[in-house]
């Protein structure tokens, strides 16, 4: 099949307030960085949600907007679409982030000084939202078995017997790309079920799944699991619009699902955005062929990136991501302490990516690479690398 859209064209996003592009400087300490680092796309989203959203800013009005039915209805048909979920519109709550939603579903779910386990390496607000919160991060290192992460079962269980009550699980797991399947997650489950733990569930790369993988919402197990259960989700990282700010949650237990509701109101979070709407409706409703393709040439990058390291520098190996668009690297033969590998990168590679130890302990010595980008950039953020890491 003919490609319809251009992954390959060069966007250029220096001087647009670009976060990745034009604060990488601020942010590493080093100029004329190539930035595979923060988990946005260098690509143009679907040519759809630009026009709706072109049509939005021509109304020149700005005032208050209120979500309407039609946004429900392409979440809901969306996931049962995609990932055979059923949802019912009014499980649906709106925040602007998910990292918001995490924060949230802490303060809300536990109390001060307790113990929030988390499964490490991960996405670094975990922390902050449990340390920033009060709380003590309960840290279950995932093993790596076979070049792939595996879930610490007994290590879990020991701190749910010890009383931790609340689980921050990342599915797909990000920075490793596991997707877990259902055995995995059903496990998980009988033990959240049985020592009384709330599980929040990230699962904002859901749709960025690779062939041979399926993503199974943990919500969608059980009722027994949905009922304790809160599952974080946005078009987002999906459609490349995280500069919208909006997400949402779906939380099917009413007591739950009114304790976030009343307290997102008490913020003044509640409102929606003026344009995220359409972006969003437009999304499920238009992007479906959009991401169908995104992913086929995000799996060439991942087989093109992995190939080049392995040829150029073998000595480091990467950890194949069932989903997402990061590539978790192993980079500990290098002897490079977190200091090094920074250095490495921001002043003699001269890219960006992502230093490991920001995704915990488990992390140093690793390096997380933005794939969702042309071939070329990604070719050229390669070749700088491998050749300075060549010199050590």
């Amino acid at each position: 099949m003919a490609a319809n859209y251009q992954f390959d064209q060069i966007v250029n996003r220096k001087n647009t307030r670009s976060f990745k592009w034009d604060h990488a400087e601020t942010m590493f300490g080093a100029k004329d960085l190539l930035p595979l680092w923060v988990a946005d796309m260098d690509f143009l989203t679907v040519p759809a949600i630009t026009q709706r959203l072109v049509e939005r800013a021509q109304l020149g009005s700005y005032g208050y907007s209120v979500r309407t039915d039609s946004y429900h209805e392409a979440i809901v048909s969306w996931y049962r679409r995609r990932h055979e979920w059923t949802i019912q519109n009014d499980w649906i709550v709106d925040s602007p982030s998910v990292v918001t939603s995490l924060s949230l579903a802490v303060q809300l779910f536990s109390e001060p000084g307790d113990t929030v386990v988390i499964q490490t390496p991960v996405y670094y607000p975990f922390y902050e939202v449990i340390r920033g919160n009060d709380r003590v991060v309960g840290a279950s290192s995932l093993r790596v078995v076979n070049n792939r992460y595996e879930m610490d079962f007994d290590g879990m269980e020991a701190m749910f017997q010890a009383g931790a009550k609340l689980l921050l699980l990342c599915s797909p797991h990000n920075p490793g790309g596991r997707v877990w399947n259902e055995d995995e997650l059903r496990r998980l489950g009988d033990l959240c079920l049985r020592y009384g733990v709330t599980v929040v569930s990230d699962e904002i790369h859901a749709d960025l799944v690779h062939s041979g993988n399926l993503h199974t919402p943990f919500a969608s197990l059980s009722q027994e699991l949905a009922d304790i259960t809160i599952t974080c989700l946005s078009a987002t990282k999906t459609f490349n619009l995280p500069g919208l700010h909006t997400s949402f949650m779906v939380i099917s237990n009413a007591s739950s699902r009114r304790r976030m509701d009343q307290r997102l109101k008490l913020l003044g979070l509640r409102n929606a955005n003026h344009f995220a709407e359409d972006a969003v409706e437009t999304a499920f409703n238009e992007g479906e062929a959009w991401l169908d393709e995104l992913l086929v040439y995000i799996e060439g990058n991942i087989a093109f990136a992995s190939q080049y390291l392995a040829q150029h520098l073998p000595q480091v190996k990467t950890m194949m991501p069932d989903a997402t668009y990061l590539l978790w690297v192993d980079c500990r033969s290098l002897g490079l302490d977190s200091r090094g590998l920074k250095e490495l990168m921001f002043h003699q590679a001269k890219v960006a990516f992502n230093e490991g130890s920001g995704f915990g302990e488990d992390g140093a010595g690793w390096l997380r690479i933005n794939l969702a980008c042309p071939r070329s950039l990604l070719a050229q953020a390669l070749e700088q690398f491998c050749e300075a890491a060549r010199k050590l």
